[in-house]
């Protein structure tokens, strides 16, 4: 079988289980977060924390739970990675630099998993499981919540209350996300992966000498990586690395892990506003792009110029032998678009071009189908942007779910989408500056001064200010500039574009609906889908074309 027919297929099977889990998932979830009962264990944890889950919140409630929740998390993560040192089961390992545990409290409760550190030679087991493996769940879980939370906005009239921030993180922690975790992490063992506390160990080559390795509870931490697109890896190679990403299949179901939720979120988007088309929409709107994504570069590594790549089949440098190229370049995709993080392969050895489109795959605001909760969100914010653009083009006031689009929302979706672009942008020329920043580069003189080295620092900022945490390889981001400012830029970009999320939910849940008319524009069609798919191409090329010329297409067309 040629390694294109073999990447062909994988996709197709990769397409047909999310088609399987889209409508049973999507409808459990939209049940989970309209139940008006709770679990007996949820009642534990809401005397434990002091909440009264039943009281509905407005926006500012529901911010302020957010941001008191998420700094807790910070600051409790930044402490255990400082005292790791005096704790059991650390390895031996050292307590974490205060810049580089900053960075890694940051990067974790804001949803990114960026690592400017090695798992296996930094962290200890109780802080990747107690610190980490935590984190990667209830980071999940708030942003499920402030997604469900714009979507009762628009499904609400004339309240303001977008239901109640601690019962929604609950219920998306221990109903959603819990039980599918207990079922992806015995899959995984059953594959190969390691589940255990064992310490490090001496280990022969086949070569000669020996390296030293050890295990942990990693099967539980790569399924909640994975499903809650987090990307944080156990060991410094992530999913690259045979103990966490066993086989080919294990690939597969771990690409399958990374997108079940952010696509099934839209049925349950549309059975909560009472119009499963609508979330259709959505639907083929993240597809189209994912689909289109996916295809490109496919193309691009398997079409990698020079007669020695072509020889071999494609662009293997870089990629594990045990996925090869296609495999490789749909978990990029998967990754990029989502907000994971994850990788199994070298995305810095990616052709330029193939490099390019996992930067604009995160430049278009992880939104196809973006990170969980967030890419839904991302994505309505967006709708709300092209139906603005299309009440201007007919002149009539523009309407969503049958809510107006008036003064106050479109500041509202205009100011979430710039936060990130300005972070993005600023920081990286900020670094283009500072000449402690450009001497990080540590490709040659040829590539790290040039358009490659330009592009591993807009990377990093784009990765981190779009909470993906992937990096192109070749930039040494453990430094006390790096490690700051890309974690200013991970808890920037997490919650202040939650605070106009917030803010939009609570106006429109506010507002009266207004009633359909022969000129309202019907958002369930494929037309709207097309539009939204440009709107959001237009927005992204216009913002960061500039960039991308100076990055991977001048390196590309070189």
């Amino acid at each position: 079988m040629s390694p294109i027919l073999a990447g062909v297929l994988q996709l197709i099977a990769l397409i047909a289980a999310l088609a399987l889990a889209y409508r049973p998932l999507g409808d459990y979830m939209a049940a989970v977060y309209s139940s008006p009962k709770h679990l007996r264990i949820e009642k534990v944890v809401y005397r434990c924390i002091g909440a009264n889950a039943d009281a509905e919140m407005r926006w500012p409630a529901y911010l302020r739970g957010v941001l008191a929740f998420s700094a807790a998390g910070v600051l409790l993560l930044y402490l255990l990675q400082r005292v790791q040192g005096g704790m059991p089961l650390s390895l031996g390992f050292a307590s974490i630099s205060p810049d580089q545990a900053f960075n890694t409290a940051a990067s974790f409760v804001a949803n990114t998993n960026w690592q400017s550190y090695s798992g296996e030679q930094a962290m200890g087991h109780v802080v990747q499981t107690a610190g980490l493996a935590v984190q990667n769940f209830v980071s999940a879980a708030t942003g499920m919540a402030v997604a469900v939370a714009l979507v009762r906005g628009f499904a609400r009239s004339r309240t303001g209350d977008l239901g109640n921030f601690w019962a929604d993180l609950v219920r998306g922690t221990i109903r959603v996300l819990v039980p599918i975790a207990v079922v992806g992490a015995l899959v995984l063992v059953a594959c190969g992966a390691v589940q255990n506390f064992s310490g490090i160990h001496e280990v022969g080559q086949f070569m000669g000498g020996s390296q030293q390795t050890n295990g942990g509870a990693v099967a539980s931490q790569e399924v909640i990586k994975e499903l809650g697109t987090n990307g944080g890896g156990y060991f410094n190679a992530n999913s690259a690395h045979p103990f966490e990403n066993p086989d080919a299949f294990t690939n597969l179901f771990e690409i399958f892990l990374i997108l079940v939720i952010p696509f099934a979120l839209t049925r349950t988007f549309g059975k909560l506003v009472g119009n499963v088309k609508q979330g259709h929409a959505i639907l083929a709107t993240m597809g189209v792009i994912w689909l289109g994504f996916t295809a490109l570069m496919m193309w691009t590594e398997f079409a990698h110029g020079g007669p020695a790549l072509q020889a071999a089949g494609a662009a293997m440098e870089g990629k594990e032998t045990r996925f090869g190229v296609g495999s490789s370049a749909i978990f990029s995709v998967a990754t990029t678009l989502t907000s994971t993080g994850a990788v199994d392969s070298f995305h810095s050895s990616f052709t330029a071009f193939g490099g390019g489109i996992q930067l604009l795959g995160m430049m278009l605001g992880e939104i196809a189908p973006g990170g969980v909760g967030s890419g839904l969100y991302g994505m309505l914010v967006m709708a709300i942007i092209a139906v603005f653009i299309a009440g201007l083009m007919v002149g009539r006031t523009p309407e969503y779910l049958g809510k107006k689009i008036g003064t106050r929302e479109i500041k509202l979706a205009a100011c979430y989408i710039l936060i990130t672009p300005t972070l993005v942008l600023g920081f990286t020329a900020a670094s283009m500056v500072l000449p402690d920043a450009l001497g990080s580069m540590l490709n040659t003189k040829a590539l790290g001064a040039g358009s490659h080295g330009f592009s591993e620092v807009l990377y990093a900022f784009t990765s981190g200010a779009n909470n993906n945490g992937s990096a192109f390889g070749g930039l040494n981001a453990n430094t006390p500039w790096y490690n700051t400012a890309i974690g200013l830029a991970m808890l920037l970009g997490r919650f202040l574009p939650m605070v106009f999320v917030l803010a939009l939910a609570g106006s429109l849940a506010e507002q009266k609906p207004v009633p359909e008319t022969a000129g309202t524009l019907r958002t369930e069609k494929p037309l709207f889908a097309g539009l939204l798919v440009g709107t959001i191409l237009i927005i992204t090329g216009l913002t960061y074309f500039p960039a991308l010329a100076l990055g991977p297409l001048a390196e590309g067309l070189s």
